[in-house]
């Protein structure tokens, strides 16, 4: 049993559905803190003049809230402006209709809190690529289990009967190895092959939404989505 542990992610870039597509099971780990510059509510697009940040704009936002407890200002306010960057970046693309019929069906949504508007885009990229399948989905607040860091992540994966826990690299600066080793379950880094696809606008970069990837390859773009994951000794080059 393969477990992954993330917050969800605004129309996240491809590594992030690789992630998924490792995981037996995904956890959608929204009852932590919101920052500032969180990909929660934010990703780049590229356009024919760069990269360009398509952030969902908050309201009432204060010190301390949750990613679950966050607000979402109105989609009048900013659906219009992002479906037109959308289309700026994707046209000419064979599969932009796509794209934009995604996008635009999870903004008319309205959902009212970040947490969930960032799980339906996840899970809307999920579903076009055929990830939803043979796994499991779930909310961490489901499982009532306090704490943080790497103890509150090795007692969800416990809970959850995980095996093996397979996390991004930001994880190698908190994960307590020995512990999750000690309690039989394995640590697997995502080792990202950033496949390069057809893509607009210059040079090829992996590092925005997988909306790009609907548009520039459709259906076809699982093929792209083929990262695997590394035990972390072999990650962190330490000896076994």
């Amino acid at each position: 049993m393969r477990i992954v542990v993330s917050q969800s992610m605004l129309f996240p870039w491809v590594g992030m559905l690789e992630q998924v597509r490792q995981s037996d099971l995904f956890v959608h780990y929204d009852d932590v803190q919101f920052s500032k510059g969180s990909f929660a509510n934010r990703v780049q697009i590229k356009t024919a003049g760069g990269r360009q940040w398509m952030t969902i704009p908050t309201r009432n936002l204060h010190l301390g809230q949750r990613i679950c407890e966050v607000e979402v200002a109105p989609p009048e306010q900013w659906a219009e402006r992002h479906l037109a960057l959308l289309a700026r970046s994707f046209g000419g693309a064979p599969f932009a209709g796509d794209a934009l019929r995604m996008a635009s069906d999870t903004f008319a949504m309205k959902h009212h809190y970040l947490g969930d508007i960032a799980r339906a885009s996840l899970l809307a990229l999920c579903r076009y690529f055929g990830l939803l399948e043979g796994r499991r989905f779930i909310d961490v607040g489901a499982l009532n289990i306090a704490g943080s860091g790497s103890k509150r992540v090795l007692h969800i994966v416990e809970r959850l009967g995980g095996s093996e826990y397979v996390t991004g690299h930001g994880a190698a600066g908190y994960l307590d190895h020995a512990h999750f080793e000690q309690s039989g379950v394995e640590v697997r880094y995502m080792q990202y092959r950033s496949e390069p696809y057809p893509q607009l606008h210059g040079v090829f970069t992996p590092y925005v939404s997988g909306l790009d990837l609907v548009a520039n390859c459709g259906p076809q773009g699982y093929a792209h989505i083929c990262s695997e994951s590394i035990a972390w000794r072999e990650f962190l080059h330490e000896p076994a």
